[in-house]
């Protein structure tokens, strides 16, 4: 028996150990709503990619009032429906066979697919990607052939601190180490991360294939993060604005060339040293590679991102001499989808290539802005770099 002095002192400790005790019962509420089953979700597949190419997507969110299907094949997003259990579906026409970004547009918000892994890496929206292998292999489908290796490193930056790239040997570079190889330094779109080329573009597995079938040279393929973070803002406009030009060319130049020349078994001089990019870093390839030719004797744009007023600023190297400049460059190439909004300006850029005389292939495809036509374009240059 416990025994109290006062009736004050009584009625502190009643009060004390009702306080405790309501305490106690709060985390009980708490616990018990922390330990409770989730709600149970219904089981489902999303994408399922059927035996005619059309795909199904499922979305679970029982509590939307509207959900859209917006993928690279689609002309506009497309009106999912919702079944008893909250799962929203849809089953597209037949597609045509490549890798597409896809998200959902619940109520206005774009998300990517909780389903799915496979997620396109970029610093601008959240997609995801699903693959439409069809009947016959693609140029990026995994074959039953060697392959090379994808390896995350990281190299300093005394202005820009630890820089991440990403840096494919080819099939047998383990093997024979006395052996040297020609190297592909390639740049990533303004949104994008130096993962991009790898999930997205499939370099990798492009390049894995073709030198399986001969038809490219076996080669190092360099691929970095072309932002100059935290020098110059994520938010700052495209890679080939001038500010970030600047920077990331002392950056490529100073810090990640030479890491790549002293870890790697690569041949250090122009005529086997290539640079390539897409949109923003297609613009920043050009200007790298027009402009440095003593490093590079390769240049290739993927639907380079320019402006007309940049023409003789970018350009400044290779317009001072067109003889010199086609007697340097082994190969001078542009790509662009006839549909791309880049496509006017690229037009223009090549009446000028033309008319200064200046020696360049150029392929006009179809589609637009997209990774799809990038894969087409690696493709494509790799069959004619260093030969």
């Amino acid at each position: 028996m416990i025994y109290y002095s006062t009736k004050k002192e009584f009625s502190y400790m009643a009060t004390l150990f009702m306080s405790r005790t309501t305490v106690l019962m709060l985390m009980a509420v708490i616990t018990s709503g922390i330990m409770a089953q989730p709600v149970r979700q219904p089981q489902f597949e999303s994408p399922k990619v059927n035996a005619d190419n059309s795909v199904t997507f499922n979305f679970y969110a029982p509590a939307a009032k509207e959900v859209k299907l917006n993928a690279q094949f689609l002309k506009s997003p497309a009106v999912m429906t919702k079944d008893t259990a909250g799962v929203w579906t849809i089953t597209t026409d037949v597609v045509e066979p490549d890798m597409y970004p896809y998200c959902f547009i619940a109520d206005g918000i774009s998300v990517a697919d909780p389903k799915n892994q496979a997620i396109f890496p970029n610093e601008g929206f959240q997609n995801s990607l699903v693959e439409i292998t069809g009947s016959a292999p693609l140029v990026h489908t995994i074959r039953d052939v060697p392959h090379g290796t994808v390896s995350y490193r990281t190299y300093h930056s005394p202005e820009l601190g630890a820089r991440p790239v990403l840096i494919y040997t080819p099939p047998g570079y383990e093997q024979h180490a006395a052996k040297k190889y020609p190297v592909l330094y390639l740049l990533h779109g303004t949104t994008d991360v130096e993962e991009t080329w790898t999930k997205v573009g499939r370099a990798n597995i492009i390049l894995d294939n073709l030198i399986a079938q001969a038809k490219a040279t076996p080669m190092i393929i360099v691929m970095p993060y072309g932002r100059a973070y935290p020098v110059i803002s994520k938010s700052s406009g495209s890679l080939r604005n001038w500010e970030n030009l600047q920077e990331f060319k002392k950056d490529f130049f100073n810090n990640l060339l030479p890491f790549v020349e002293k870890n790697y078994s690569t041949i250090n001089d122009s005529e086997h040293r290539a640079i390539a990019g897409f949109s923003g870093g297609g613009g920043t390839s050009l200007y790298f590679g027009l402009n440095n030719q003593d490093q590079f004797s390769w240049v290739c744009g993927f639907a380079p991102g320019m402006l007309k007023n940049e023409f003789d600023r970018n350009n400044a190297v290779a317009f001072k001499d067109a003889a010199l400049t086609n007697k340097r460059l082994k190969l001078f190439w542009i790509g662009v989808g006839k549909e791309d909004g880049l496509y006017p300006v690229i037009t223009d850029y090549l009446a000028v290539l033309d008319e200064k005389k200046i020696n360049h292939e150029t392929f006009i495809s179809g589609g637009g802005h997209t990774w799809m036509n990038c894969k087409l374009y690696l493709s494509t240059i790799a069959q004619k770099l260093f030969k």
